[in-house]
């Protein structure tokens, strides 16, 4: 009995697992089909649909310099670095000045020699006077006593003469004087030229900015022209952005804006539409519309790519 129990309850095991099997799968597929579904509620406002103008571009400032020198010269000092805000007039670049200073010296030296000289001429024109004043009264003498007989011709023809020396003298002093003056005025001349060229060794700030590049270190040589330095003024800074030309009539100036950086997809920033191009690149038929950015991230970079998205 005991064998034959055992055999029988195998026997209905195995009948029933198949309707076991089939009613778990069958309570599965019911649970995943008519189980209760999460839902999210969104209200209904009435509004204007805002279409959007979409530029790909780069951050640019509209004021850059390139500060470079006037003279050549070897770069002694930089005294900013990439990062520094500066203001207009400040010290940026100092150039080896020992030659130009030596020049500078020795066209003092030749300024002062001038007036010297100057000083001692006006001297030799003071002795002139004299001797002409004297000769002046010795010929009056003379001609005084023709008259009388009293004088030889000789007598007549030396006052004549040295009165003539005289006034020679006093006409040369005087074209030496000319001559020094016009000396001395060259003399100035060349030493505010070397003075300007010791003072273009100080390369400052042109307007208040901020330094984005320095591309030159101590010790450089640099010609006039050379780049030492990119300066920006961060008053204005705005998206260049390359626009379809078939938008073009659509796109105004003063228009809203808002701009996407790369490096925060997630935020716009406001923006206005400042300038339009008037040139259509040939090959991509795109024109250039310069957003100006009214809030900047705070961290950026000139040359950083973005899109502006103009309402129109």
């Amino acid at each position: 009995m005991s064998s034959a129990w055992k055999t029988t309850r195998r026997w209905v095991w195995w009948a029933l697992k198949p309707v076991v099997l089939l009613s778990v799968i069958g309570g599965v597929i019911y649970w995943v089909k008519f189980a209760p579904v999460s839902v999210s509620t969104h209200s209904i406002q009435r509004g204007s649909i805002v279409a959007e103008v979409m530029g790909t571009g780069t951050l640019e400032a509209r004021v850059k310099a390139t500060v470079s020198p006037k003279i050549s010269g070897r770069i002694g000092e930089v005294l900013v670095d990439q990062g520094d805000r500066v203001s207009a007039g400040d010290l940026l670049v100092r150039l080896d000045d020992e030659e130009l200073q030596q020049q500078v010296a020795i066209a003092q030296a030749n300024v002062e020699a001038a007036r010297a000289a100057i000083e001692r001429l006006k001297t030799d024109k003071t002795r002139a006077n004299a001797v002409f004043e004297q000769a002046q009264k010795s010929h009056d003498r003379v001609q005084a006593l023709i008259g009388q007989n009293a004088v030889s011709q000789d007598d007549v023809d030396k006052a004549i003469e040295a009165l003539a020396i005289a006034v020679v003298g006093i006409s040369r002093a005087e074209a030496a004087i000319t001559e020094g003056q016009k000396e001395l005025i060259s003399a100035e001349k060349t030493l505010e030229y070397h003075r300007a060229r010791l003072q273009d060794t100080e390369i400052r700030a042109p307007f208040d900015g901020l330094i984005v590049k320095r591309h030159r270190e101590p010790g450089d040589v640099v010609v006039p022209g050379s780049s030492m330095l990119t300066l920006i003024a961060t008053e204005e800074l705005w998206i260049s952005a390359w626009v379809d030309e078939t938008e073009m009539s659509r796109v105004q100036q003063d228009e809203v804006a808002r701009v996407l950086f790369r490096s925060e997809p997630d935020r716009s920033y406001p923006g206005t539409v400042t300038r339009l191009g008037r040139e259509a690149d040939r090959e991509t038929r795109e024109f250039i519309v310069d957003v100006r950015v009214l809030e900047l991230p705070m961290n950026w970079a000139v040359g950083q790519r973005a899109e502006a998205m103009i309402e129109v």
